[in-house]
């Protein structure tokens, strides 16, 4: 790196909020008018969104755009059709999205018994599987992944990125893509080894506090990921908007009662670790309240809800063991 570019890099740093690694930076929270410039060719830059429920707001440009679910408020059709529309308008040039416990036409077998709880008339589960999963979606560059598999690279001869992409959570309310937690290890198994893994749902005690106080995320999650050999290098999730935010997360000797300052710790070199990505950009909670007199309500996607950037360097890989 050259002194101009640390000096660019020191500057950005002390405009933004985020925190930096040797193979990754991560921006939580800058002037959305002057986001931090992209690091250069051999970076990507991811832009991480969630629990947008339909609506729309400013979002940095980047290589690729992550969306963790919740695309909608309860996934009606004119719904998912505003939040569609607003991805194809964004210039990302992948961009990748999963389904929420809100989008609940796209849990299709459930939505068949379960629909006259939310609403008064049954939508098309195959028209709106149509707006989010198409060839021509595809060939735009947008990929909805529901437990599926995916690898892409942003420019012929760049690297090759893996990813999954998951919809489910644990049980909450009755809502889409819930697992009760019997259900949950065989839920979790499913996920194999990539450079990306979007979920809806955190892993327990990562970035999953409620405003009552309760870590909502599923252990089974994070026991599975704890026993990869290769576990993710970013982890984009949100479904628990007042926890947004990101973290290191090092892989040491995982048990499910672990406390998650455990992992707010700068890891040892060569330990295995995942950024930890909570992009819900909903604000709830006390945060979505300006401080000072009138106590406005923060707009989705605005201050303490931003989307998150993450600008990976192309020759990120977890170290041997």
């Amino acid at each position: 790196m050259s002194e101009s570019d640390r000096i660019v890099l020191a500057t950005h740093l002390q405009d933004s909020e985020g925190f930096h690694t040797p193979s990754a930076r991560v921006y939580t929270s800058y002037d959305p008018t002057n986001p931090p410039s992209h690091p250069g060719e051999n970076w990507t830059r991811f832009v991480c969104i969630s629990d947008t429920h339909s609506r729309t707001f400013s979002v940095p440009s980047g290589d690729v755009l992550l969306h963790s679910g919740d695309l909608s408020r309860l996934g009606r059709e004119d719904e998912i059709r505003v939040t569609m529309d607003w991805l194809h308008s964004l210039d990302h040039g992948v961009k990748i999205i999963i389904a929420g416990n809100h989008d609940l036409p796209l849990h299709e077998e459930w939505y068949e018994d379960s629909y006259y709880g939310f609403h008064d008339k049954k939508e098309s589960s195959t028209t709106i599987r149509s707006l989010v999963d198409s060839d021509a979606n595809r060939d735009r560059g947008l990929i909805y992944l529901q437990d599926e598999r995916y690898t892409f690279s942003i420019k012929e001869g760049r690297r090759e990125w893996s990813i999954y992409g998951s919809p489910w959570q644990p049980y909450f309310g009755g809502w889409a893509f819930n697992y009760l937690p019997d259900e949950a290890s065989d839920r979790v198994s499913a996920i194999p080894e990539v450079d990306i893994l979007l979920t809806h749902g955190p892993p327990h005690n990562v970035l999953d506090k409620t405003f009552t106080n309760v870590n909502a995320g599923c252990p089974a999650l994070l026991a599975h990921l704890s026993k990869m050999r290769g576990p993710p290098l970013l982890h984009v999730f949100g479904h628990i908007h007042e926890a947004r935010g990101a973290m290191r997360y090092p892989w040491l000797q995982v048990e499910e009662d672990q406390d998650s300052s455990n992992a707010e710790c700068t890891p040892p070199l060569g330990m295995k670790e995942t950024i930890m990505v909570n992009a819900a950009n909903q604000p709830l909670g006390r945060q979505a309240i300006r401080p000072g007199p009138g106590g406005q309500r923060i707009p989705c996607g605005g201050p303490g809800f931003q989307p998150i950037i993450v600008d990976l360097l192309d020759s990120a890989m977890q170290p041997e063991m």
